[in-house]
């Protein structure tokens, strides 16, 4: 384990090393039931509630393929540019782990289904292009929960329970060549990708790709080699990296533990590691298996798969429009720089915005709301745009309700901190805060006249036709009904008054 105070900064780690990054992507796919056998796939039903014979693995149940999920995996293919295989089978994956309800995955091993692909992804404006190596479909493990300790690991737990829902829900691997040449940018080129790659699912509708909830998860591979090196050097397997955040820190901190042990004369063990959401480091796990320590072989229980062409062909007209063609129609569409473009995106404002856009709201004024107060509120609070407490149909109703006038801009800086807070809709805050501008006359002019009484110097100066002095009137009458007059309005009541 490399001591912290010892980690190399990054920028001299970069100096002298050459990074090569690789990402597994784990997705699981949304069918209703798991993948060899009728089981619900549902998340968060109780402990142990949907299994069954066969994906608890009991001698004598027989599987069946999940036809939805192998047609899920062609569309991912497809979309990553994949070749799809004409044939190709299942394989036994052995190893033996407590959450193995058969103590073996039905996985993929040398005939994956789709091969040969790549994702372009934007960084700092440069496009750089990841290859796809493979697309293979398998079934996920239980999940074993371990209580009682201060980590949530197995070591200093007091025992562990195992749950076996999980077990049999489809799950597609998306496993990228090595990526090279990224030098400094190699975090944000991962984080970029696994950005893309969720937003790309998403469009497919093939997952929910909720990252917190375990159905998108990252193994991220990274090794160095001194510059100019001809060989790349020995990579860690960073495993089940869970938020798009933690994939570039994951990353930068490989980075910079494994310069300091090349620096110190050592060897990068080949191992898998642990990644700490708490401090953004990682620990050493176990040493990394080799494909032979699986013992694959031909899962016997399963026909091969061998999609007919027409049906491909079908999957992919079927294909929406992808994200990266609707980013190039929006920035059109919403007279947006390449810039302000890659700013929504990085933000993950980009379809709440579109949809915003679609409640009614003008793509400016969309993204005023989102990039602006919104963004405040997610930065103070260390969320997600995505994760917070409001809709798009919400904010296009505030939004709305600012157009008639029946708000202003300060005001609906109150009406979303209402909404985020729990307390009702737009109008229900509007209303219950009592937020609504105020624009009748009456109340208006006792406010007015409260403001003159209280100002008789500035009232004589507006009198004598100084008519930029009036703002400290408009003010006056502001602060009094705590923003809600309608502004325009008490100006003129002003004038009205002291002609």
């Amino acid at each position: 384990m490399t001591d912290l105070a010892q980690l190399v900064p990054y920028d001299e780690a970069l100096s002298r090393y050459e990074p090569v990054i690789g990402l597994e992507t784990h997705v699981e796919l949304g069918t209703t039931t798991k993948m060899f056998c009728g089981c619900p796939t549902t998340f968060g039903l109780e402990p142990n509630s949907a299994v069954c014979p066969v994906c608890l693995g009991l001698p004598g149940s027989l599987p069946v393929a999940n036809r939805a999920a192998i047609e899920y995996t062609i569309r991912i293919g497809l979309a990553l540019n994949c070749s799809i295989a004409t044939w190709c089978r299942f394989a036994r994956k052995n190893y033996f782990y407590p959450d193995m309800p058969k103590d073996f995955q039905i996985s993929q091993y040398d005939e994956p289904l789709c091969t040969d692909g790549w994702l372009e992804v934007v960084v700092e404006g440069r496009t750089v292009r990841v290859g796809i190596e493979r697309v293979h479909l398998e079934e996920d493990t239980g999940k074993s929960l371990h209580m009682g300790g201060a980590t949530g690991r197995i070591h200093g737990a007091d025992y562990s329970l195992v749950d076996y829902n999980r077990a049999g829900i489809p799950l597609v691997e998306v496993v990228t060549k090595p990526v090279t040449g990224t030098g400094e940018l190699a975090p944000d080129v991962a984080r970029a990708y696994v950005t893309e790659l969720r937003d790309l699912l998403r469009s497919l509708s093939v997952s929910d790709v909720r990252m917190e909830e375990g159905s998108l998860r990252c193994d991220v591979n990274t090794s160095l080699a001194p510059r100019g090196a001809a060989e790349w050097g020995t990579r860690t397997e960073t495993k089940n990296v869970n938020s798009l955040r933690s994939v570039e820190r994951a990353v930068r901190f490989e980075i910079e533990r494994q310069a300091a042990v090349l620096d110190a004369g050592q060897k990068v063990v080949l191992q898998t590691r642990h990644f700490h959401e708490n401090n953004g480091t990682t620990t050493a796990g176990r040493s990394k298996e080799e494909a032979q320590d699986y013992r694959y072989f031909p899962e016997p229980d399963l026909v091969p798969v061998a999609p007919d062409r027409d049906w491909v062909e079908q999957i992919r007209a079927s294909l929406p429009e992808l994200p990266a063609a609707r980013r190039a129609r929006l920035l059109a569409d919403w007279g947006l720089s390449d810039l302000e473009m890659t700013q929504l995106q990085n933000a993950g404002a980009l379809d709440l915005i579109g949809a915003t856009v679609a409640a009614g709201a003008s793509a400016a004024d969309a993204r005023k709301w989102w990039m602006g107060e919104l963004a405040r509120h997610a930065n103070a609070t260390g969320a997600e745009l995505a994760d917070l407490p409001i809709s798009a149909a919400e904010v296009a109703r505030v939004n709305a309700l600012v157009k008639a006038g029946t708000i202003n801009d300060k005001l609906a800086r109150q009406v979303l901190d209402g909404v985020l807070a729990g307390e009702g809709d737009p109008d229900a805050v509007v209303a219950a805060r009592g937020l609504a501008i105020v624009s009748d006359d009456a109340a208006l002019t006792e406010a007015v006249d409260a403001a003159i009484a209280a100002s008789p110097d500035i009232a004589a100066k507006i009198r004598d036709g100084k008519a930029a002095a009036v703002g400290a009137l408009v003010g006056a009458v502001m602060k009094a009904t705590r923003g809600r007059a309608d502004a325009n309005r008490a100006r003129e009541l002003i004038l009205e008054r002291l002609s």
